[in-house]
């Protein structure tokens, strides 16, 4: 049920009452109240309270309201791979998903963004067309310790390196010495390193053909657990904060456990794929399946989610990496040749939640994976992530019960293909609200956020409603 009305000016802009809002002190009926596009208030209401009244709008029933997602792992890919995916299409797709706010990774762009005029021209190619807010990484690549510290100053929210090939040119992996020099230079600005880490010593060439098996051989486990334990033993003689980009491989998990103990400043993300999928329902040539590191064994999926639960996997983010179907077309030299990524951002938070409640684990636990946890290593803890007094209004009202079946054809990103197509998935993305206004189909408000520690100002983006919208 929904009401609408008006406000007088300086006061409450817009009041959501929910039976169910999943806040940092657990799931309560609340109302919240929206000024200027922050939370002003959060008040736990007895459930007689939540009655539909014209004031205010209620949720239904079977909605709960949850923090809009913060998703740390994404690849939007323009300038320069624009027809692989772009900032309209990509950010259309996040708010559908729920995710309110999204780190753009610096590689698959053309120029990657590794250095200052390469990041002007990723806030140029974005400005005017994000629906959802948007941050960058920087890139740390051999050549360009002199530009780091004018990207840090510029306002990107860390540096992201390879320790093997990336599988574009012009995003090379560091090698020992340059990634020591990385971890002190990172270190000393007060920065943060996060990093794809396989051994490239560990890699083989994938044998050409069909079969996922051969491909998964080729990127073992252990190639995971060598690069972690040499990315512990830089940040420990650094004290550099590093971050382990989208662990497939639950092996490294007690690695990270014992470096945190002895003080090592590391954390840990996984992502929605690792935590559905698994590698035994890989069939022959299924190369929309296919990602780097790959997806492993129902058994070592089970060793993430348990990860998860323990802390030691800190949040879940979709590196999402989409590519033009013929990349992945399995005629063109199967596993071997397509190209390593899932593109799944819109659908990151129903595939979780369909796993995780089926484990016993609720939106509790979703919201601190996909929402606190991204929003804290991305240093915006103050501002997203948590539906909280002084937060971004980023907001989703969220069906947790309501099933439905993937269609591709339905996803907004530029191209379809998706290894979720076909599947059965539990929980639908009803409505999203940026700072308190709905996002809508060709009105982006999106912001471009810089890694300062000045909070940005109430002003709304031009063309959005400034007083609370009549539902």
């Amino acid at each position: 049920m929904t009401g609408s009305g008006t406000a007088a000016p300086g006061e409450i802009d817009l009041i959501i009452r929910t039976s169910r809002a999943v806040t940092p002190a657990g799931v309560i009926p609340a109302e919240v109240g929206v000024r200027n596009g922050v939370i002003a208030y959060v008040t736990e209401l007895p459930p007689n309270q939540l009655l539909d009244s014209p004031e205010y709008i209620t949720l239904a029933d079977d909605e709960v309201l949850m923090p809009g997602l913060v998703d740390t792992h994404v690849h939007v890919n323009e300038p320069g791979r624009t027809t692989w995916e772009g900032f309209a299409t990509a950010t259309a797709a996040a708010a559908a998903g729920g995710v309110t706010t999204i780190i753009d990774m610096p590689l698959n762009s053309i120029p990657p963004t590794t250095d200052v005029a390469a990041l002007e021209a990723k806030r140029q190619a974005a400005a005017g067309q994000c629906a959802v807010d948007v941050g960058f990484w920087a890139g740390a690549v051999p050549g360009n310790a002199a530009d780091r510290a004018a990207l840090h100053e510029a306002g990107v929210f860390g540096f992201k390196c390879f320790l093997i090939d990336s599988g574009v040119p012009e995003f090379p992996p560091l090698r020992d010495n340059g990634l020591a020099n990385a971890m002190s230079q990172i270190a000393e600005l007060g920065s943060l390193l996060v990093v794809h880490a396989e051994d490239a010593g560990l890699i083989s060439t994938a044998p050409p053909g069909l079969d996922y098996d051969g491909f998964l051989r080729s990127r073992p486990a252990a190639a995971e657990v060598a690069a972690v334990i040499r990315v512990i033993r830089l940040a420990a003689a650094t004290r550099a904060r590093v971050h382990v980009l989208h662990l497939s491989s639950a092996d490294p998990v007690p690695l990270l456990a014992s470096a945190r103990g002895y003080g090592v400043q590391m954390t840990a993300e996984t992502c929605p794929h690792y935590l559905a999928l698994a590698a035994e329902q890989i069939g022959a040539g299924r190369t929309e399946f296919k990602c780097c590191p790959p997806i492993r064994e129902t058994s070592n999926r089970d060793r993430l989610w348990a990860a998860l639960e323990s802390g030691a996997i800190d949040c879940i983010v979709s590196d999402h990496s989409p590519c033009p179907p013929e990349l992945k077309d399995a005629s063109q030299g199967g596993f071997a040749a397509a190209w390593g990524g899932i593109s799944s951002v819109q659908l990151g938070l129903p595939v979780v939640w369909t796993h995780a409640r089926e484990r016993g684990l609720g939106l509790s636990d979703v919201a601190r994976w996909m929402s606190a946890s991204p929003a804290s290593l991305a240093g915006l803890a103050n501002r997203k992530g948590a539906i909280a007094a002084g937060h971004d209004a980023d907001l989703v009202a969220f069906a947790p019960d309501e099933r439905f079946v993937v269609e591709a054809d339905r996803l907004l990103t530029r191209h379809k293909l998706t290894p979720y197509a076909g599947q059965e998935l539990t929980g639908v993305v009803r409505r999203t609200w940026l700072r308190g206004v709905p996002v809508q189909a060709g009105r982006p408000s999106g912001r471009l956020l810089t890694a300062s520690r000045e909070r940005p100002g109430p002003e709304r983006p031009s063309g959005q409603r400034p007083r609370r919208e009549r539902q």
